[in-house]
């Protein structure tokens, strides 16, 4: 099996008076062990980033979930400081990486924050603090100092009839856990959706038209990738469609020989 190389977003980090451009360990294992591909950090550089030539060298896109939210400017909402915490840097490199990617066909896999700027970068926007709206279920992270009780497997979505997840899991409901305070508000207009919660929260998104796999998950499949069937198998087609890229590449660069 190839190991492809996939970008992949971070944050910006201040700790040990440096400042790091970071990913959390669980996305790049899952990456490395359930997709089977090479995960390759993507500073938070912004506009200073050659899209095209970086595009060009990657055979997918995964965009990690972070504690940071996008920042309300980019939607029209309320970039107070309760909305925050905010990493511009990261804001400014991948919502043009999201684009591009889309533009090109690479493959793109969108999680937690993710999903989010999918969802911002196509024109859509975020509702906050959700679980005060009324019949909102609280999809925040339950109190615990164990991260494998916040992120336990707590809750049911159920995928949409025809969907690209359909095709990974058929239509019907997965336990996933949920770990977020934000969701997709007005859902992009090239966005449809694959999967919801009970509360109607939209769950999963994916491109319309896409030419290649391109899916938002707003759950952290990445955390029980290892031991969790469903959260593998997002990994799995992600990597699956990864490898037949990096084929397609492959060919149309030696027929061009």
């Amino acid at each position: 099996m190839t190991q492809p190389l996939v970008a992949v977003s971070t944050d910006i980090r201040q700790f040990e008076n440096y400042t790091w451009h970071a990913a959390p360990h669980q996305y790049l294992e899952a990456a490395m062990s359930q997709a089977g591909v090479l995960p390759l950090l993507v500073p938070a550089f912004g506009e200073r980033i050659d899209y095209d030539a970086l595009l060009s060298r990657v055979d997918g896109v995964m965009l990690t979930g972070s504690k940071s939210n996008v920042h309300p400017s980019l939607y029209g909402g309320d970039a107070s400081e309760a909305n925050g915490p905010y990493d511009e840097a990261r804001d400014a490199t991948t919502m043009p990486l999201i684009r591009k990617a889309i533009e090109r066909g690479v493959p793109l896999l969108a999680i937690c924050r993710g999903i989010q700027e999918l969802n911002v970068a196509l024109g859509g926007s975020l509702a906050t603090e959700i679980q005060d709206g009324e019949g909102m279920w609280d999809h925040r992270a339950p109190q615990s100092d164990s991260q494998d009780e916040r992120f336990a497997i707590r809750q049911s979505v159920r995928i949409t009839e025809g969907s690209c997840l359909a095709g990974i899991f058929g239509p019907r409901e997965i336990e996933v856990n949920s770990v977020h305070r934000q969701a997709i508000g007005a859902i992009a207009p090239k966005l449809q959706v694959e999967a919801v919660a009970d509360d109607g929260t939209i769950e999963a998104v994916s491109v319309i038209g896409a030419k290649d796999f391109a899916v938002g998950v707003q759950w952290h499949p990445e955390y029980w990738a290892a031991k969790d069937r469903a959260s593998a198998q997002i990994f799995e087609a992600f990597g699956d469609a990864v490898r037949a890229h990096e084929a397609r590449r492959a060919g149309l660069a030696h027929a061009a020989e």
